[in-house]
Order: C-alpha cells, then structure tokens, then sequence
C-alpha cells in the first residue's frame, strides 16, 4: 500500500468472526487514528449489534457459526441498503469473492497468512468501502431532490436519454401538451412537436445543442388557421457526469399562449404595442446596424435600473450587452434569433442573466430589435431547486433530528444566498427551543445562540408558538429581539411544524426578495417533512423495541408460568417433605435460566443455615460458606433467614471487595441471587435460594411469582406435618401455665368469676371460628351474659344448663390458639382457665420439634410456664379416633358436637332433637339424619379395630 494511511478516527467498525486472527486484526486497527472496533463471533450477534448501535462499517469472515460471511451480507443489505459490509477471509477464492459481491457485500479480502492478516490493506478497504457508502448517500439525496422539482405542477418538465429520447414527463408536461407521450422516442418527434417541419427543426436544434452540452431556450407554438395556438417557453439544460459526459437532458416548459396573442395583437395595434411595451417586464430596444439606439423602451428601468435618456448616453447597445452577441450572418439566414443567454449589469452593479432575442425589422432607421427578457431570478431559482434536490436526498438518510438541522445549514447559503442560518429544535421536555447547529457567519454576526424558552417573548418563540414564518427587512425593528447587540439586519423565522425553527439572515438590509422567501419556506417544508419523517421512525422503532421487550417478557413468564405450574403439580402430588425439596429445585434447575437452587434449614443454636436439598451446578459453593444469619451483607440466604423477607441481588460482582460471599459465587459464575423465605401462617420452613449465570436474571414478574412460590412450597409443607401428625402414633403431650389476661378464654373465667375448660374441637367456617367450652362451678347465665359483653366474643350460644354447671357454643372474633397449632401440626387437646391460672394441654407429633411449638405458645402469650411434658403412644386410640373423624363431614361433627353437649345422649335426655335442631337452625329430620350417619360411622369404626391399647410414659420437664 502507497500514500498516505486512510484516516478512519471515530469510525465504528464491527468485526465479526471467531477466528483468533480477527482479534489481531482489530487490535490492528485500534490504532491513535483508527476506528472505534467492536467484536463479537455470531452473525446472531452482529445484527443485533448492528440494530442496536451506531456502525459505520462491518467486517465479516466468510465462515461464521451456523452461517457464512455470504448470507449475513445479503441479511445486512436487506436491512440496511449503505452500511459498508467487507468479508475477509483466509479460507475464500474467486467463487466466494464473486458470492460476497453478489450478496451486497462493499469488499472482498483474501487473507494468506491467518496469523498475520492484512491490516493496513483491510484498513484502506474499509476506507474505500466508507467512501462508497457516502458517494452513494450522495446519489441517493441528489435523485430524491430531482424528483421533487420534476413534479412541480406549474411547470412541464420532460427528461430525456443522452440521445434526446424521451425517458419521463411530469403531470404538467402531460396536461399541457394533452398528448399521450411515447417514451423512448426521440423528443422532436412527439406529435405535437412534428405538425410543422419548422416547430420540429427548432425543438430538435435546442435538444442537438443541449446533447453538445450548451443550455438553450426556444418558443414554439402550434399553429391553428395560420396563427399561433398554443405557444410554450422551453428552457432545455444538460445533465453531466462527473467526467462532463452529458447523460441526460431536462427540458422545462411555461404555457405562454396568452403572452404571444398579447405581441401578435401589439403588431396590429403601434399604440398599443408601445402602451404594452411601458409595462413589460421585458425590455425592448432596437438600433442600427452600427448599434446606435433608435429606440429605448420606457421600461428599461426594470431591467437595467436606467433611465431611457441614460441608455441612449452610453452611446451604442455594446456597452450594455457586450460585443459579439450573435452572428450577423445567420440572423441574415434566419431573419430572427432567439435565446441567446448573456449577462449585463444593472445600474446598481448588480448582475443580471438576460435571454435576448435579435430580428430584423425595419423601423424608424432601426435595423435590430433586441427583445431582453430578465430570467435571473429564474436562474437562481433552477440553481436553487436543484441544490434542494441534493439536500432532499440527504435528509433521505439522515437518522436524527441533530443531522437534518446540520444538512439545512451547510446548504442553505447555496439555496438562499444568505450566509446566517441556523435551527433550534423543540425540547418538550424542557419546553424550550434548543440550537441544534447553526453556521459560522451566524455566530460571527449574531454571538452565542442560548436556549429559548417556548413563548411568544422571542422571535424564535414566537414563529415557533405562532406558527407563521416572519420576515425582517432590518431585524432591529423588531419588538421581540432580544440581542440587540447583533449584526444582523435581514433574518427571517419560519417554523418546522412543531419540530423547531429554521432561521436565516445577513448583516445586509432588505436581503429578502420574493424569490428569496419561496425558496426559504421551500427549504423549510422540505425539512419539516424529513423532520416528520425521522419522528415516524423513531415512533415506530420504540414501538417495535417494545413489542420485542413485551415478548421477550411474554416468553419469559409462559416459562417461567411453566415452572411453577409444574411445581405445584409436584408439591400436591409429594407425600413426603423430602420429595417437595427436591421436586422444587429440580424443576427451577431445569429452566436454562437458573443454575443452582437449593433449600436451607434454620439452626437456631448456631444462627446459621444447613442445606437440606440441592439440585444443579453447585460447584462446592455450599461448603465454601458458614451461612450465618444475619442482616444486609451476609450471604442473601442468610439475610432473608434474618428477615423473613426476600432478598434479590441483581449483580453479584458489585461491591465485590465489601461481601466476601461474592467472591465464592463469582468464581462460580453465579451472577444474580434470589433467596425466597418459606413461610406459612407464620411458621418458617426453611429458605429458599436460586443463582442463574446472568445478570438481572430476576425481573419483577419473576420475583413476584418466586414470592408466591415461596408461600405455596410452605403451604405444601405445613400440610405435610398436618398429615404427619394425624398419622403418627408417639406425641409429646406438653403442658403450660398461662397468665395472660387477653386470652379469650382467660378474661371470661375473670369476668364470669367461673371455671372454664375446653377439650378441643374447633368449628370453622366461613362465619369465624366456633368452641365448645364447658361451664364447672358456676352458673351458665351469667356466664352467657359476661360473654356476650367481651369484645374477643362475637356470638353466644347456650348449649345446655345443669346447675352449677353447662355448655356454651362461643364465636369467636380472633384467630383460636388451636388453628395456629394446627397449621404447625399440634393439636390444642385441652385447657382450663380459672379466674387466677390458665392451664393449657397441647399434643406435637415426634416429627414436630417441640421448641417451635414451645415458641408459639410463648409468643402468643404473656407469661408462660412449661410445667410438664409427657411421651404418649397412642396407637390404638389414634387409630379409631382417626378414622372416625377422617370419616365425618364438617356438618356432621358440628352436629354431634352440639347434641353432646346439649345432653341429647344422656338419660333422660335434658334437650330433644327438636330443640337441638332449633339451635343448629335445621329441621329434626334433617338432625337426625346426621345423628344416625354418625353413630354408624362410629360403630364402624370401634367395630374394625377391638384391641385399641394405649401405652404412656411421662418424663419431667428438663
């Protein structure tokens, strides 16, 4: 490689490949110079690179995982028509070359040596391949401009091949000739053009010329009866290439029948003619053949800024339009020449682009009539138009708000003549318009351009609220300009919709004329729509990135929903706690998303967590650490077994050095923690705690949906023990001392001055909860009514009276001791409560550790004693009364409770069933349907089992 190094600084370069010799090759180009290079291995991974952030270039290998260098150029060329794309590969040869190219691909570059790849010759394709990209982006602008100003509907345009055969013709070309046109056929020989052989000679002279690369105008007409119809004003322009090759020919048309009936009836009318002639635009002069004016018209000034008296002082027309203007000889030939394009300058010394026409006449000694006409505003309005076509095409490919202001300032001194520009875009969110670019001359003239608030206070505000573009001969004049230290005079203010402001000026006084304001708002309206544009996109990329998000989450969540679904089918199914461990971590590991879950017990000897259960990529991560128990710093499992609440860190190499626990999870590329309490109707199961292999693996669906999981695993759990209690046959019967003035049953045996006690049984349903409490040494009114006055005691019910003695039904208002013993697998036996003591009698299954239950107890009360504690084996008796019971229905026990303690089994009965009946709400038939169900279930059950023992051993309390 020869010259100098292709400068490729800030440019962002994406290779893609796997092989090692692209990482050399991107450390290669990482040069103080060079691009910006970003690497990754997959095709999958470009084009979300690609899609994702801003790249100028890609580099591919041909050989790509699960693809090839080939394909991904024909996918980066279906989303991206510019981005440059070069394969370079050690394994290529001609045929994948030619396959690259073929797929869209900017550049091909075989490597020879793998270890050493080619930089600098990769370096200048990427230079090369940028450069491409650009031209391109310039072509692409140039067309969409052209394109623009072909349609304008008041003027007819046709464009034509290198040879003068029509190619297209806009709207008003069709309308205006009212002929259908034949593309492909050579321009002169269009029908309207060939009904004379002269219209048909002059049309094909001026596209003749236009093919030798000269410009022309001509006027032609149709003739009807042996006058002018319709009479057109072409104006024909060649399009050259980059080398001057003409390669093709646009010809504009104006209708100007009306204009050319008005000089055929001047010729009629000499009066008329020089009225007319005062108040044309177009001058008319006529002179001699030595060029000396015989006639000046009126209306010179309009042109030249002169006086007639002056025009004929300057002594011969050479003075005001230059010698050698046309050849005498072919105007002899011809008796008339049109169009011939000079320049002259106006009194002012402005300079003007004139179309002359020159025939000879015979007037008044005058041999030479020149006919002037001034296009130069037409001129600048073409130059114009077609510098708009290239910036049309630029704000094509512009991906911001940012470049499109930059792109109407680099160009808008070619398209206005005015040096000042620049554009402030709208902030919502400030509410303010912001300089987004503005050009030099305009800081020169005008300073520092601050932000403006949105009101009418300013002059960018108010064109912005209002607007309407406004237009300032000398700006200083104006009541809202707020610097008034600027050198500018001329400026104007023309909004872009609700986008910003486009704003344009000199340090010259009256800069505007009219062509000057069509061609700003032109600019304008074209940046507002690029502007409009470039917000659809943007609308509409937000949109489908949050279709994608939604999705993804979408996706997410169904596996996720998918996990729990299965777990909570596992954990129904499970009969053991054990099979609940471990059907939960295995089904959370199986989810690609989590690595490692296991299950944790509370030790509360040593404050540390023990695993119980374990599934996936463990890696010795559980004995790496002690698990202690503790708050905001340890181990996420063990701070949720502290707090009871979950515990979620979202990126486990944060603070890295301060938790020693990140270290050992790091290592084990355990990158996220969630640790989830098990817990149910306040019971503690245990911790459970997921790792995944990626950050922020845990978002807020899943959080939510783990806590929830959580609740059912301890659930689950809870029911486990229930069982496991109901079927075992050993308990530690434990029995407590209370004095607790809130318990219910404590502050009625005080309020009623009785003995109270309780044998178990709890009625719920969905009204609350109901007991059976019986009445010993005192009598039952009063107690009925001391019950009925406490706030714990929802409704009452006397059951029966005998005496000094009875049975009350109390609804409860507060949860009952025995539900929450229940749901920590103890069962409330009995208690006692007198107006001094309480006395509580509680069973615990041998697979319940008693301190838990011990703790309840000691929770829920104020002051409690344990004063003794027993091991009961209850085989037999566990059985019978198990079965029977398993063996009623809710109703039916509520029923036979109440019968019992209404004294309907006793002899004489002290209530019928007719009033137990009436106290359950029930008919008797109804009653005694229940009773007999029951007594048969009963019977069943004593009878399916004779030799019930029960064998008991107490032990005193330690």
């Amino acid at each position: 490689m020869t010259g100098e190094e292709p400068s490729l600084d800030g440019t962002q370069v994406l290779v893609i490949g796997p092989g090692d010799w692209l990482d050399e090759l991107a450390s290669g180009l990482e040069t103080d110079t060079g691009p910006l290079v970003r690497r990754v291995e997959t095709a999958a991974a470009g084009l979300d690179a690609i899609r994702t952030g801003s790249v100028d270039c890609v580099v591919t290998d041909y050989r790509l995982p699960e693809t090839t260098g080939v394909e991904l150029s024909e996918r980066i060329r279906a989303a991206s028509a510019t981005l440059p794309v070069v394969v370079a590969t050690p394994d290529g040869d001609e045929t994948v070359a030619g396959e690259a190219i073929a797929a869209g691909a900017t550049g091909y570059v075989p490597v020879a040596v793998p270890a050493d790849p080619p930089v600098e010759t990769i370096r200048a394709r990427i230079a090369d391949a940028l450069d491409v990209a650009r031209q391109d982006s310039v072509r692409r602008e140039r067309a969409r401009q052209f394109d623009a100003v072909f349609h304008d509907a008041q003027t007819a345009t046709w464009v034509l091949d290198a040879a003068g055969r029509l190619e297209r013709a806009n709207r008003a070309a069709r309308e205006l000739i009212d002929e259908t046109s034949r593309v492909g056929e050579p321009f002169w020989d269009l029908p309207w053009w060939s009904q004379t052989p002269a219209i048909r000679t002059d049309v094909r002279q001026l596209v003749e010329g236009a093919i030798d690369g000269r410009f022309g105008a001509a006027t032609v007409y149709d003739p009807l009866d042996g006058e002018p119809g319709q009479v057109i004003d072409l104006s024909v322009r060649p399009v050259e290439n980059e080398r001057g090759e003409v390669i093709s020919i646009v010809i504009e048309g104006v209708e100007i029948t009306d204009r050319v009936g008005l000089e055929r009836d001047l010729r009629r009318s000499e009066r008329l003619h020089r009225v007319t002639l005062n108040n044309m635009t177009d001058t008319v002069l006529i002179t001699d053949e030595d060029g000396e004016y015989t006639y000046v018209c009126p209306n010179v000034h309009f042109i030249f800024g002169y006086t007639a008296e002056e025009i004929r002082a300057q002594g011969t027309i050479e003075e005001l339009l230059g010698a050698d203007r046309f050849d005498r000889e072919e105007l002899a030939a011809n008796g008339i020449l049109k169009n011939i394009e000079c320049t002259a300058t106006d009194k002012a010394g402005r300079e003007h682009t004139l179309l002359v026409n020159v025939r000879e006449v015979d007037i008044q000694g005058g041999t030479l009539l020149y006919s002037c006409r001034d296009i130069t505003k037409r001129k600048q309005r073409e130059e114009a138009l077609a510098t708009l076509q290239e910036l049309a095409r630029s704000f094509l490919y512009a991906g911001t708000h940012d470049e499109i202001a930059q792109h109407i300032v680099d160009d808008a001194a070619t398209v206005l003549d005015l040096d000042a520009s620049a554009v402030y875009l709208f902030d919502a969110d400030s509410n303010e318009l912001r300089p987004a670019a503005h050009s030099r001359a305009m800081r020169d003239h005008h300073g520092p351009l601050p932000r403006v608030h949105a009101d009418a206070e300013t002059l960018p505000g108010h064109a912005f609220i209002s607007g309407t573009a406004q237009f300032f001969d000398d700006v200083h004049r104006a009541d809202r300009l707020d610097n008034r230290a600027t050198d500018l005079r001329t400026a104007g203010y023309i909004p872009l919709g609700d986008h910003g402001v486009f704003v344009v000026g000199s340090d010259a006084v009256g800069a505007f004329d009219d062509v000057t304001r069509e061609l700003a708002d032109l600019l304008a309206a074209t940046a507002e729509a690029a502007l409009d544009r470039v917000s659809r996109e943007s609308r509409l990329r937000t949109q489908e990135r949050t279709l994608q998000e939604q999705n993804e989450q979408l996706s997410a969540l169904n596996r996720i929903n998918e996990t729990i679904r299965a777990i909570d089918q596992a954990v129904v199914q499970a009969e053991t706690r054990e099979e609940i461990d471990r059907s939960v971590c295995e089904l959370l590991t199986s989810d690609d998303r989590f690595s490692f879950a296991w299950i944790g017990d509370v030790d509360t000897a040593t404050e540390t967590l023990t695993a119980r259960e374990w599934v996936g990529d463990e890696q010795g991560y559980l004995d790496s650490q002690s698990f202690a128990i503790g708050p905001s710093g340890t181990e996420p499992a063990g701070e949720t077994a502290a707090t009871g609440e979950l515990t979620m860190v979202s990126n486990v190499a944060a603070d890295l050095r301060e938790d020693s626990w990140r270290t050992a999870a790091l290592t084990r590329d355990f990158m996220s923690v969630l640790s989830i309490p098990l817990e149910y109707s306040d019971l503690t199961h245990g911790v459970l705690t997921v790792y995944a292999d990626t950050r922020d693996a845990f978002d807020e669906t899943a959080r939510a949906v783990l806590a929830e999981l959580g609740e059912t695993i301890a659930a689950a759990l809870s029911a486990i023990e229930r069982k496991n209690a109901l079927l075992t046959t050993s308990i530690t019967r434990v029995e407590f001392e209370v004095d607790d003035p809130t318990f219910v049953l404590s502050r009625l045996a005080r309020a009623a001055d009785c003995t109270l006690s309780y044998q178990g049984g709890v009625q719920q349903t969905t009204d609350g909860s109901y007991v059976f409490v019986t009445v010993e040494d005192g009598a039952v009114g009063p107690v009925n009514d001391a019950a009925a006055d406490l706030v714990g005691i929802d409704e009452v019910q006397q059951i029966s009276a005998d005496g000094d003695s009875g049975v009350l039904r109390l609804g409860l208002a507060q949860p009952f001791l025995a539900l929450d013993l229940a749901d920590h697998g103890a069962v409330f036996r009995a208690a006692t409560a007198d107006p001094t003591t309480t006395d509580l009698t509680v069973d615990i299954p041998t697979s319940i550790d008693v301190r838990t239950i011990t703790q309840l107890v000691a929770d829920t009360f104020e002051d409690v004693e344990l004063r003794r504690k027993r091991t009961l084996d209850q085989a037999g008796e566990h059985d019978v009364y198990a079965a029977f019971i398993a063996d009623l229905t809710d109703r039916q026990l509520e029923v036979v409770q109440t019968a019992y303690y209404s004294g309907f089994f006793e002899s004489p009965r002290e209530s019928t069933g007719e009033d137990v009946a009436a106290t359950l709400g029930i008919s008797p038939p109804a009653f005694y349907q229940h009773i007999r169900a029951v007594q048969r279930k009963l019977f069943t059950a004593l009878f399916e089992d004779r030799n019930p023992s029960v064998a008991a051993s107490s032990t005193g309390v330690q």
